[in-house]
């Protein structure tokens, strides 16, 4: 399996451009540069930004070009900061993995949804391609349902064909369905070129990582599970990723990881734990991977609570 030279520790930047209120005072000063010095100050070596398609897109597909500073300011304060950068559409025209808060749908079926999207990687290719190695595109955040995997291998091929036209070398990341999991990563085609990798996300188990989450019908918020109680060993991991594994191995592909944390539920004692279980994993595979979040979002590892482990933490993403 190959190894993912810059994107091998990351953070993600989640809420800034997504899942967020859009409110221009938002965008303005949810991120900062400071916050890529810090992240840099952690050893990192990339960040993960997601973003919605309607920062830089209105309604009716044609571009906002006041959404694409904000893409703009990423990119020059990663650079800036020696951080590497995945561009990630979080939401599409017609798809969000969020099915509880968001009203998206029908992208699957909908050649018109489908064209926007194309269009809207093509500009991304046109205005970041040139970034190459240092910039990666990261084509849809967590494909739902099994129903959808044959549409989206299908969908991503032709995307990446149109991008390939514009940014022939710049790295795209491909996840597969139920949310980008492990288990699903054999369900994807092989890979475009030697530029595409497959990317998973990984919670797991998720009645501990998510314990008392109030966004899902999957968990009981009521209860709490110790880390004893859910992962003991290396073992649980690489059983979990063993087939994902082993598709990157099969077409000299790398793997990236895009996702992964501990809610704030969690005891700081017990987060440290899980990380230093999935990190060993992640780094015996050579693994990429950008832990969820950097700030906010249930899961900020620079929130205070965090403050007696976090020196812990850093040398564990």
């Amino acid at each position: 399996m190959k190894n993912l030279n810059g994107f091998n520790k990351g953070v993600n930047l989640g809420g800034w451009l997504s899942q967020c209120s859009y409110e221009k005072e938002h965008l303005d000063t949810f991120v900062n540069e400071n916050d890529f010095k810090i992240i840099a100050s952690w050893s990192a070596d990339h960040v993960r930004v997601p973003f919605d398609y309607n920062i830089i897109e209105n309604n009716d597909g044609t571009f906002i070009e006041e959404g694409f500073k904000y893409l703009d300011k990423a990119v020059e304060n990663s650079m800036k900061n020696g951080l590497n950068l995945i561009l990630d559409l979080h939401k599409t025209a017609g798809f969000s993995f969020d099915y509880y808060g968001e009203s998206e749908n029908g992208f699957f079926d909908s050649k018109v949804y489908q064209e926007r999207f194309y269009r809207l990687w093509e500009e991304m290719a046109r205005r970041y391609g040139k970034f190459a190695p240092n910039v990666a595109f990261e084509l849809l955040n967590e494909v739902t349902d099994a129903e959808f995997i044959d549409k989206w291998n299908m969908i991503a091929k032709e995307c990446i064909s149109r991008i390939r036209k514009i940014a022939p070398d710049i790295l795209i990341l491909v996840g597969s369905y139920h949310n980008n999991s492990a288990d699903t990563v054999q369900f994807l085609d092989a890979p475009f070129d030697n530029n595409v990798i497959y990317n998973m996300h990984c919670y797991e188990p998720l009645k501990f990582t998510h314990q008392g989450a109030y966004w899902t019908n999957a968990i009981d918020p009521k209860e709490r599970i110790p880390f004893e109680n859910s992962v003991t060993s290396t073992e649980y991991f690489e059983d979990l990723f063993s087939t994902a594994i082993a598709k990157a191995e099969q077409f000299n592909s790398a793997l990236y990881c895009g996702e992964y944390g501990c809610i704030d539920v969690v005891s700081p004692e017990d987060t440290v734990k899980w990380f230093k279980t999935i990190n060993s994993v992640f780094r015996k595979h050579g693994i990429g991977r950008a832990a969820w979040n950097y700030k906010a979002m249930d899961f900020g590892l620079s929130d205070a609570r965090l403050d007696g482990v976090r020196s812990q933490l850093i040398e564990l993403l």
